[in-house]
């Protein structure tokens, strides 16, 4: 449950992506409506610092919640999410920042972006709901796909040396030697 959680490295299926930002939505909806309701039954006054720090910490936890989804849906894509993530983010900085320099560039005189960083958005957001996975499995950690046949050798019947020897060959790269098709 907490590879889900804290799941950088997690890959995320199409269906699953979109269940999860629904429900990641809705969860944050009914927090954010309860949030502001006990505030505003706690406070005598209402001021804008009562309730600037919860909802800047409630908007904070959504925003990294969300960010995980998109990097485990790029990983399952194929995409590396280091790099796909902060190109994102440049890019929507650097439109916001043209749209502001130059208001005529702007996609309205209401809208702080252009058109050229919204179809860069939509576009990546059409690629995390309906872009296949990437590679299988076993391709994923950097070796060729390894084929199940039937003459693999069976879970027990494998050694703990073994299969340490087959990690540690896969995390430094090394020889296909320790490789096991399981």
């Amino acid at each position: 449950m907490l590879g889900f959680i804290f799941g950088f490295n997690m890959r995320l299926g199409r269906l699953q992506y979109f269940l999860a930002s629904l429900g990641l939505g809705a969860v944050f909806t009914i927090l954010a409506v309860v949030m502001v309701m006990g505030l505003a039954g706690a406070t005598t006054q209402n001021s804008g610092a009562a309730f600037g720090w919860p909802i800047i910490a409630m908007i904070g936890l959504f925003l990294i919640a969300n960010l995980m989804l998109q990097a485990m849906r790029f990983r399952d894509i194929g995409w590396d999410p280091v790099c796909v993530i902060p190109a994102w983010i440049a890019i929507m900085v650097l439109d916001y920042v043209v749209a502001g320099r130059f208001p005529e560039y702007a996609a309205t005189s209401s809208h702080h972006g252009t058109w050229v960083g919204g179809l860069i958005n939509l576009g990546l957001s059409v690629a995390l709901l309906f872009f296949p996975s990437g590679a299988d499995d076993a391709s994923s950690y950097g070796g060729p796909p390894v084929s199940r046949t039937p003459s693999a050798p069976s879970r027990s019947a494998r050694s703990a040396g073994s299969a340490t020897e087959a990690r540690l060959a896969r995390i430094t790269g090394g020889s296909d030697a320790g490789r096991r098709g399981w």
